[in-house]
């Protein structure tokens, strides 16, 4: 009887180291994921984008396509960035302000396209955490910039139009350089607060960005830190960035379309409304990519669709942009017809 007690004493007490012991295995296991999931909160040093998911057949021929669209882009605005300095026909300050637009149009799809087609190239990419953030600054940068610029442009017709005998007096060189370097600054400093913001995140867990490029959206999704600074940031800042030049734009063009009705001869309306129609054309287009990617509640859009309107502003617009200046300007066909001639009788 003793013996068989101690022998269950002795049972009992090797069930209960046991069970000792595997609880320090289990609270050590807890230590050590916890350790792992801190570390991983900031071992994030680089992201994997994705881009288009599909055949290597349609990625070859995504890839042509962009290419292409990316050479025309680079030519078409170069075109208008070289008949703007060089024809004195066009050194107004509506030219000067094309001439800017082209120039950012430039700095968005070059930003955007290389790195778009060494992903259909590869099926997607591995991207540093600083390119990715760089690619995110200029980008947004350059956006913000013609956000203000454009509203500029629409102040310029306005004043055109609605007062045209102070035109010249109005819009100098000087007040036109000014404003450039006001809606660049302002494109650069709202744009800094935004990235300064996203590099004191925290990122942890998956690092796939199932986007294009790296935009201030799909990066969210990747945070594990609190994120209500940034979305302070983005209701803040996006007031200046998108609805105070959009206040601007449709109040310019009210009264140019009030000033346009006045005007009593049919030759003298269609004058008018041809001289502000391509700019018009153009906000048409920036603003409504814009905000349908932006404003407008994603909910029910497919990753497909998002990134479908992604390319819309990022690699459509800057193409179409000299396309409809050099279309439907006369000044613009004559300087290219002027520049063509001059170079066949060289």
């Amino acid at each position: 009887m003793t013996v068989m007690l101690s022998i269950a004493f002795r049972s009992l007490a090797y069930e209960k180291a046991e069970i000792q012991r595997k609880a320090l295995q289990m609270n050590l296991k807890l230590i050590n994921k916890d350790l792992s999931d801190e570390n991983n909160l900031t071992a994030v040093t680089e992201f994997f984008l994705l881009g288009f998911q599909s055949s290597q057949c349609s990625r070859i021929l995504l890839f042509c396509l962009f290419l292409v669209i990316y050479c025309g882009t680079i030519c078409g605005n170069l075109l208008i960035i070289t008949l703007v300095s060089t024809s004195k026909n066009l050194h107004t300050p509506m030219y000067f302000f094309i001439s800017q637009l082209s120039i950012s149009d430039i700095l968005v799809i070059t930003d955007i396209a290389p790195n778009m087609l060494h992903m259909l190239l590869n099926n997607g990419r591995i991207i540093a955490f600083i390119d990715c953030i760089t690619q995110f600054y200029f980008f947004s940068t350059s956006e913000a910039f013609e956000c203000f610029l454009l509203a500029v442009m629409s102040y310029d017709r306005y004043v055109a139009i609605c007062n045209p005998l102070h035109y010249t007096s109005i819009m100098t060189n000087a007040l036109c350089a000014i404003l450039t370097i006001i809606c660049w600054l302002l494109g650069l400093s709202v744009i800094s607060v935004y990235t300064i913001t996203i590099t004191k995140l925290t990122f942890c867990g998956r690092n796939i960005i199932n986007h294009l490029f790296c935009d201030l959206v799909p990066l969210l999704e990747l945070v594990c830190s609190d994120t209500s600074l940034i979305h302070l940031e983005m209701y803040i800042l996006g007031f200046p960035i998108a609805f105070v030049p959009t206040t601007i734009i449709v109040v310019s063009y009210t009264y140019i379309v009030l000033a346009i009705l006045r005007i009593s001869s049919g030759s003298g309306r269609h004058k008018a409304f041809s001289t502000c129609s391509s700019h018009l054309i153009v906000v048409s287009i920036f603003y409504w990519t814009l905000f349908s990617v932006y404003v407008v509640p994603t909910k029910g859009i497919t990753l497909s669709m998002s990134k479908i309107l992604s390319l819309l502003y990022t690699v459509f617009t800057p193409l179409v942009n000299p396309i409809i200046y050099s279309l439907r300007n006369e000044d613009i066909k004559k300087a290219i017809q002027k520049t063509l001639h001059k170079r066949v009788m060289w």
